[in-house]
């Protein structure tokens, strides 16, 4: 698995987080060539189905079965450049399908009432609420927020430069209410927290001067969803939905919404014109006199 670790990190320039993942996944393949006294470069198509009816069987989550497929062709791939393989037995292994579904999103009114909770006399508040302006007006991951540096802000041309999977940067506009913002929480409050050593770039520091954590932002948005009495299972990851079915709702070009969701494929950005087709059939079941008539 040397060779893997050092070809995703040389060849395709992952991230270590990214690498890592690879490297679990491909660990069934190990340990099921090991159990069959195979070595992976003697395991046939079949073999790899096999292996896939195994891990289904065991409770596997289809979109767990997804990744482990893209990971064993990536892998294959891999021993095909080598010459250790002739050719890339998982490129034939079919995706199972997987249901199309999306979490819970947030209108504009639910989130101007989580908004509404927060005290914005507070400084840890105030700052909340410019994360939740952020995240749903960017359409950010987490992890790209709290990795957001103050020389990714782009105040004259309203951008963000932004650092998503795979260490892979895109440009995201910001709207000019998030910007203003976030402006006036980095020079009347950021400003008076002194940063750690190595976090004195990052836009959000929490009060001991470090950059805040996924699981802070997701314990305050959880806390302000209850207290504005949402009954919905919210997230972060949430109000990147929000933002993309927003967008796509109101008739954005789908890969203008890719481009700053930073997706790699069409396809997944393409399951917001699902849910966008869902709305539009709701919307003419609730309004239409014979669709009301059923």
């Amino acid at each position: 698995m040397q060779s893997f670790k050092t070809y995703l990190r040389l060849e395709r320039q992952l991230s270590g987080n990214s690498v890592e993942a690879y490297l679990r996944d491909v660990s069934h393949l190990a340990l099921f060539a090991s159990e069959r006294g195979h070595k992976p470069e003697e395991v046939t198509l079949d073999d790899l189905r096999e292996l896939l009816g195994e891990l289904h069987d065991i409770g596997i989550a289809l979109a767990s079965q997804c990744r482990i497929i893209s990971g064993l062709r990536t892998f294959y791939n891999m021993m095909v450049v080598e010459d250790v393989v002739k050719e890339n037995p998982a490129e034939l292994l079919e995706m199972p399908r997987t249901s199309r579904h999306l979490p819970d999103v947030l209108g504009n009114d639910e989130i101007d009432a989580i908004i509404a909770t927060f005290d914005l006399s507070m400084p840890d508040q105030a700052r909340n609420r410019v994360i939740i302006e952020v995240l749903y007006g960017c359409g950010l991951r987490v992890s790209e927020l709290v990795n957001l540096r103050l020389s990714n802000i782009y105040k004259d041309e309203e951008f963000l430069l932004v650092t998503g999977k795979g260490d892979k940067q895109r440009w995201v506009p910001i709207n000019s209410l998030a910007l203003k913002l976030m402006l006036q929480y980095i020079e009347t409050i950021r400003c008076q927290i002194e940063a750690k050593p190595g976090e004195e770039n990052y836009v959000f520091l929490n009060r001991l001067g470090t950059r805040l954590s996924r699981n802070y932002i997701f314990m305050f948005l959880k806390d302000a969803v209850k207290k504005a009495g949402i009954n919905k299972t919210i997230s972060p990851h949430s109000l990147r939905h929000s933002f993309a079915t927003e967008m796509v709702t109101n008739g954005a070009d789908l890969r203008a919404v890719q481009e700053m969701l930073g997706h790699e494929q069409i396809s997944t950005t393409e399951i917001y014109t699902h849910l966008s087709r869902q709305y539009l059939r709701d919307t003419i079941s609730t309004f239409h006199p014979h669709y009301r008539k059923n």
